[in-house]
């Protein structure tokens, strides 16, 4: 009895421990090209950068969509969405986030 107790709890574990690994796939995800913030190169960027001086430019070589914030640490209003292949010039945004 106490053998198939340890069995049964040992395939919930394992069930459960599939059931988290499928559930968040996508939080070590990054994307997959070069993103160009004032001519800087973050290669398979993801997450958020700042924006250093004016006027900037934002140049998306990746396979995500980039988000132009107005606050620092990508805070504030979205100020444009940057679509791959585009670049965007700026004099007012602090921040990039990379989906």
């Amino acid at each position: 009895m106490m053998r198939r107790r340890r069995a049964a709890l040992a395939l919930g574990a394992l069930a459960t421990a599939a059931t988290l690994g499928l559930a968040v796939p996508g939080s070590a995800y990054a994307a997959e090209g070069s993103l160009f913030i004032n001519g800087s190169e973050h290669v398979d960027p993801r997450g958020c950068y700042p924006i250093d001086w004016f006027p900037s430019s934002v140049a998306n070589h990746t396979d995500a969509i980039a988000e132009v914030h107005t606050g620092r640490d990508c805070t504030g209003q979205v100020e444009e969405l940057v679509y791959p292949g585009k670049t965007y010039r700026t004099e007012t945004a602090a921040s990039v986030f990379i989906l």
